[in-house]
């Protein structure tokens, strides 16, 4: 069945295109937030940094083994396809199905947080429910209508956006050559700090590493795109451009926080980004980050946006969902129902406001699941020999050893999430039973 949605191509994306996309995924508003956390939890300066190092490390090894499963497995909708093709077509849905929906209630959270920086922008005070939702919804709205003009017009839209993001974390970085110190404005209520004292350096590690982890996850949704490239070679290249870019920008820009606002004193400080662009434009820096933060959802809504009905239509050609969802544009490809249903999933989420994300807990633990095993399937396609002819090169000599060290990584990583909440654990596992309850009662016989 992948192999007829491999011969869909609609040829459109290039080696930039693709490179950016990587980026879009990955670099969220989670990096002008999380390292404060992280330096709490880390016990000193050297162990923050080589979290940091190692996070990048595994999403290198990641990098690498999702640029080879992309080569052998070039499908509109690619990591459904992991799951369906690798495993079981149940296995498939049920990942993916949750997946959608988590995807777009974080959207629609994502959204309802960039409302509240549109609204200290242009008011300086937080905004009611009814300002919230009404933006919210025009974020949503806006680039669902950019998408209906298909591939073309949306990853040259993703394109302006992020390359002014990169370009203004890239001054933000620079705020170390201004040679001031900042002091944080206001800290996390109630966060703990852990010492050296409290933990073992290696457990303060393994408890940072989960936030570091998921900070530079998201590439892997990259190889949704697989028949949208114009050449299927440039796979390897783009994901691995991309995930190396945001290496670099990751260690620079906490390589600044240490410098501009101090490790000691960045622990759980609150807008440690806004503290960035304080250094370069005093009190109107409060102003800059609300911009680049309105960027980052902007950017964010449209790649969401660009990548789930990929999966979408793979799973209805699989008949695991509704056939009206493999339904292209004849004009332009667009994937009009899968952007129509899943915008509209948005938002409906967000009349119920960012108390949904507590309830999106349980999708750390199965990010963590997933990435490892969808990695794992790797094996599994060498082993088949699926598209032997199109892995060409010694750069994937080294795959199976960087798969293996990225599926145990992952693994622990999980464990580490169920030991922080095992009940987000058990919600998870208790979803996905009920996902495959539905795949067995509706699609089983579609299918077999």
């Amino acid at each position: 069945m992948y192999l007829q949605t491999m011969t869909a191509k609609s040829n459109q994306l290039n080696l930039f295109d693709l490179s950016m996309i990587v980026v879009s995924l990955v670099i969220g508003m989670g990096i002008f937030r999380n390292p404060a956390s992280v330096a709490a939890t880390t016990g000193n300066s050297s162990i923050f940094f080589l979290v940091w190092i190692a996070g990048g490390v595994i999403a290198l090894c990641g990098a690498l083994t999702f640029a080879e499963i992309g080569l052998r497995l070039p499908a509109m909708g690619g990591y459904y396809k992991v799951f369906a093709v690798c495993y079981h077509p149940a296995i498939g849905f049920t990942v993916n199905a949750l997946i959608l929906i988590s995807n777009a209630a974080s959207m629609a959270i994502v959204a309802l947080i960039g409302a509240d920086y549109i609204s200290d922008l242009l008011f300086d005070r937080p905004s009611g429910i009814l300002f919230n939702s009404g933006i919210s919804i025009l974020a949503v709205v806006l680039f669902y209508v950019v998408n209906l003009f298909g591939l073309k017009t949306s990853s040259r839209t993703q394109n302006v956006l992020i390359v002014i993001k990169i370009a203004l974390i890239l001054l933000l970085i620079a705020s170390i050559f201004k040679g001031v110190i900042i002091t944080p404005h206001g800290y996390e209520s109630n966060a703990k700090i852990y010492t050296l004292s409290d933990k073992s350096a290696i457990t303060l590690f393994l408890i940072s590493l989960i936030p570091v982890c998921f900070a530079y996850g998201g590439y892997q949704q990259s190889i949704n795109f697989g028949a949208d490239v114009k050449n299927t070679k440039i796979l390897p290249k783009g994901i691995f451009i991309g995930i190396t870019i945001v290496v670099l920008l990751y260690l620079s820009i906490n390589y600044a926080y240490t410098k501009v606002i101090g490790y000691d004193a960045m622990k759980n400080a609150s807008a440690i980004g806004a503290l960035l662009c304080e250094a370069w434009f005093g009190k109107a820096g409060g102003k800059i980050f609300d911009l680049l933060m309105c960027l980052s959802v902007l950017a964010y809504v449209n790649i969401v946006l660009m990548s789930n009905p990929r999966v979408m239509f793979a799973m209805s050609e699989d008949k695991v969902f509704p056939k009206i969802f493999s339904y292209r544009s004849p004009k332009n490809q667009a994937l009009v129902p899968g952007l129509t249903v899943f915008a509209l999933i948005a938002i409906v989420v967000t009349f119920f406001g960012k108390g949904v994300d507590n309830i999106l807990s349980f999708t750390m633990f199965l990010d963590s699941i997933g990435m490892s095993t969808s990695a794992a399937a790797i094996f599994i396609l060498r082993k088949r020999k699926v598209n032997q002819e199109m892995v060409t090169g010694r750069w994937n000599k080294l795959t199976p050893l960087f798969a293996s060290f990225f599926v145990f990584s992952f693994g622990l990583v999980a464990a580490g999430v169920v030991i922080r909440n095992v009940n987000a654990a058990f919600i998870g596992i208790g979803l996905l039973a009920l996902l495959l309850a539905i795949y067995y009662i509706f699609y089983f016989k579609k299918t077999a």
